[in-house]
């Protein structure tokens, strides 16, 4: 017992810990959720999520010693967003055409995405800083920081709310989908994709992704604009009100 905690104190601390520790977790929650049919609560993210996060208060492991090895993988977050391009490339005479429509509703859903959020943060009285970092939920969380401290937010806090927002729109977009009886057709996957992508970002669309080329392509561009126009005019906003 002792030289097996000496092993984990010296593999804990190298910065390959955290790399191969979100490797295997992944891959394995990754591995559940394909011989699951991709059901959505079994979500890899989610269970990756937790998994890691219990790894870690169980062992004693510090975020930032684990994520010395992690950011490597952060890193490629970068590259995986760009890489949603390709689809909306694919796809571009019909986004071409309906450039008009998509536009107003990103408009549209990021008002009533962050409208709602503020909204019902002020009805239950939360502190006003709470509120305003409730405000950018449904941009992906980076961007969602920044928003939060031009507007007065807590970035830290926006950053929660919105992987939290990510894996609720994640789980239950399929469920609401169905009651609200959009089509798995074409034109239904295109709405569905891009709806998730405007309510749950980066998290919604790789959900979309596994389930329907046409939905993930439409819920990238939706991640796209959201962070666009909530960068651009979410600040504004809230100086002028």
């Amino acid at each position: 017992m002792p030289r097996f905690v000496e092993l984990w104190v010296y593999l804990s601390a190298s910065p390959l810990f955290g790399l191969t520790a979100t490797l295997v977790v992944y891959l394995l929650a990754q591995a559940a959720y394909t011989r699951l049919d991709n059901a959505p609560w079994a979500n890899p993210v989610l269970w990756s999520v937790l998994a890691l996060a219990g790894g870690l208060l169980a062992t004693g492991v510090d975020y930032p010693t684990y994520f010395a090895g992690a950011q490597f993988i952060h890193f490629l977050l970068g590259p995986a967003v760009v890489a949603l391009a390709w689809p909306l490339w694919q796809r571009r005479a019909e986004l071409r055409a309906r450039f008009g429509r998509v536009l107003l509703a990103a408009l549209l859903g990021g008002l009533a995405a962050g409208g709602s959020a503020v909204l019902l943060g002020w009805a239950v009285g939360l502190p006003h800083d709470v509120v305003m970092s409730l405000a950018p939920k449904s941009v992906t969380a980076p961007v969602a920081m920044g928003i939060a401290e031009k507007i007065g937010g807590i970035p830290a806090l926006s950053a929660v709310f919105a992987v939290l927002t990510g894996l609720v729109g994640a789980l239950s977009g399929k469920y609401l989908f169905d009651i609200l009886r959009i089509a798995t057709t074409p034109a239904g996957w295109s709405a569905r994709g891009f709806a998730l992508g405007t309510a749950a970002h980066g998290i919604g669309a790789a959900r979309a992704l596994h389930v329907n080329a046409d939905a993930g392509a439409y819920a990238g561009l939706a991640l796209g604009l959201q962070v666009v126009l909530g960068a651009l005019l979410m600040p504004l906003v809230f100086r002028l009100f």
